[in-house]
């Protein structure tokens, strides 16, 4: 006799023993907490026939965009497969089956059609739900985040285990959709059903970062650090939104003691610890900061990867390390493997590769060389599809600063204003310190050019 999981869910699953650690799994997995695989791998110790349990498996290890770790994933697909066909498993979990199957041929875009016949299904499966949401996250499509949460939320009961969760990643769904008031009070919510959600504190800290609010997401952040000190790795992120909070602040001795104490509290090479340090550094340097020494290690990880080819967002953030410490060989050698990606270009991965991934990289390199008209020209191409490389408004904002002062320092002043301009109207109009110090710069530019008699832009 089968059971229902926590969610209400049919499972192939008999023991009662495999359901807890199967319900813990899936819980711990919404509040990204550090336990998941421990619970995960309690589940399959106890059910070792489990195939969505190994299918599931297979969909944490491709989400951490390792190349290494696909053998893995692929090895818990084999698993699953075989697990399936020894115990007859219903469609709801073949469904995540050939999710897996279509994540390790390249194409996340085809797993989303089988989630989504997940939920069509019954909208109130909170697994399908979150790995719909982190497939769309690594494919940039807040719109298909927001118009999928919208779909099944009516169905979720006030007593629906997974309810507090549902509306953080709703609340970030609104956030990345520029509905910033609802978004706020939405995840403001859900923190109130589910206070371990570090995922809905980090959209209301996004709502922040989005309306140069950096003062007020401080105060959101500071007293609920217990909301994110259970968590994964991204536990990192979270202390990454409160450093750029302090940043836009300007102080930035506090980013700093933040940066070694907690953002690199631990020097791992996963590719979101290393984006959470590039893209702080990078921000820090353009501001004017001397960062000493900190770009090595990234770069000593980073010129490990460049062969990785997992996601163009991980790419570029390895990228921003190599620059960052003047890897020649390095960068030379990422470059030439995004050349024979992007030419294959036949995968979702591989098109991100293309574009926005080449331009991107290329505009990357050429600031590192000081070479600021081909970093502007080649960073503006790539912004138009930026989004495609996946991650948030607020990760993708070192690349829309890289590309405005290399507008600036290319004498490019128009350009760049132009870019400022549509940089703040998504941020509701409201300027940030950012913002504020670059359009001084555009001024002073222009007046310089005046007073030397040079046309101004």
């Amino acid at each position: 006799m089968t059971m229902q999981d926590i969610f209400a869910q049919p499972t192939t699953l008999t023991d009662p023993a495999a359901l807890d650690s199967w319900n813990k799994c899936q819980m711990a997995f919404l509040a990204h907490s550090a336990a998941t695989p421990e619970h995960l791998g309690a589940a399959l110790t106890a059910a070792p026939d489990f195939a969505l349990g190994h299918a599931v498996k297979g969909m944490f290890y491709v989400l951490l965009g390792r190349r290494e770790l696909l053998a893995t994933a692929q090895e818990a697909f084999a698993t699953a497969k075989s697990s399936a066909a020894a115990t007859p498993i219903c469609a709801r979990e073949q469904h995540f089956v050939d999710a897996l199957g279509h994540w390790l041929d390249g194409n996340p875009r085809s797993a989303l059609s089988h989630f989504e016949a997940v939920l069509a299904a019954d909208p109130t499966d909170a697994l399908a739900m979150k790995l719909d949401h982190a497939t769309r996250f690594v494919l940039g499509d807040s719109a298909g985040m927001r118009a999928m949460i919208e779909r099944v939320m009516p169905a979720y009961a006030p007593d629906h285990a997974a309810r507090g969760y549902l509306m953080g990643c709703y609340a970030f769904a609104l956030e990345e959709t520029g509905d910033y008031a609802r978004a706020q009070s939405v995840g403001r919510e859900g923190m109130l059903i589910a206070p371990d959600d570090a995922w809905g504190l980090h959209a209301v800290a996004h709502v922040h970062d989005m309306t140069a609010d950096a003062a007020g997401g401080i105060k959101w952040l500071t007293g609920r650090e217990n909301a994110w000190a259970h968590c994964n790795n991204f536990r990192y992120h979270v202390w990454w939104h409160k450093a750029l909070m302090h940043l836009d602040l300007g102080q930035q001795d506090v980013v700093l003691d933040l940066y070694d104490r907690e953002i690199r509290a631990d020097k791992t090479d996963d590719y979101r610890d290393i984006s959470n340090a590039t893209s702080l550094l990078s921000r820090l340097e353009l501001d004017g900061v001397d960062v000493g020494h900190r770009w090595e290690e990234l770069a000593d990880l980073s010129a490990n990867r460049t062969e990785d080819g997992c996601l163009i967002f991980a790419d570029l953030h390895y990228m921003l390390a190599l620059v960052g410490d003047n890897r020649d060989a390095a960068i030379t050698q990422m470059m030439g493997r995004l050349h024979r990606d992007a030419q294959t270009n036949k995968t979702n991965v591989q098109k991100a590769m293309k574009h926005p991934g080449l331009s991107a990289a290329a505009g990357l390199e050429a600031f590192g060389e000081a070479e600021f008209d081909k970093a502007f020209i080649n960073l503006s191409n790539a912004r138009t599809a930026m989004q495609n490389a996946g991650g948030s408004h607020a990760q993708r904002d070192v690349f829309e600063r890289l590309t405005i002062d290399s507008g600036i320092r290319a004498g490019f002043l128009d350009e760049a204003e132009a870019i400022l301009a549509q940089r703040t109207a998504l941020r509701a109009g409201r300027e940030d310190g950012y913002a504020a110090a670059r359009r001084h710069l555009i001024d002073q530019g222009r007046a310089a050019a005046c007073a030397a008699g040079i046309p101004a832009q």
